[in-house]
């Protein structure tokens, strides 16, 4: 079976935010950790599936510490609070991406949602290469 990351990658970011948006449905709004801490995670799962469908050839080494940049700089830019980007935030996507408020658990949630993504990226990579042998 041959290895096409930029699909790979595309899929799983789908499948990612299929995950994130049940994440914060009404089925499991009764569940504190899921709606506290698994949508962060997944949002900065699909931060890294994005980096590696931008960066497919680049290791995951590389995409997981861009992903964790770039999640760890939108969420210390919630501490910047000017009305023009608090109206962003208050649109459905503008809120998805950017989020409301900082909070340092965030960032451990972001740090195991791409820790995972790394994960299991190392096989799918290594299993490509195993297969081409």
């Amino acid at each position: 079976m041959s290895f096409h990351p930029r699909i790979t990658y595309a899929l799983l970011a789908l499948g990612t935010v299929l995950l994130g948006l049940f994440s914060r449905s009404s089925v499991l709004e009764h569940n504190h950790f899921i709606v506290m801490y698994v949508g962060d995670s997944l949002w900065a799962l699909l931060v890294y599936w994005l980096v590696r469908f931008l960066l497919p050839k680049k290791s995951y080494w590389l995409s997981a510490i861009v992903a964790l940049l770039f999640s760890f700089s939108i969420e210390v830019s919630q501490l910047y609070q000017a009305d023009w980007i608090n109206a962003i935030r208050h649109t459905r996507l503008g809120g998805l991406v950017l989020g409301f408020g900082f909070q340092w658990t965030d960032l451990v949630a972001y740090s195991v949602g791409i820790a995972f993504g790394a994960t299991l990226d190392y096989p799918l990579r290594n299993g490509s290469k195993e297969s081409k042998t």
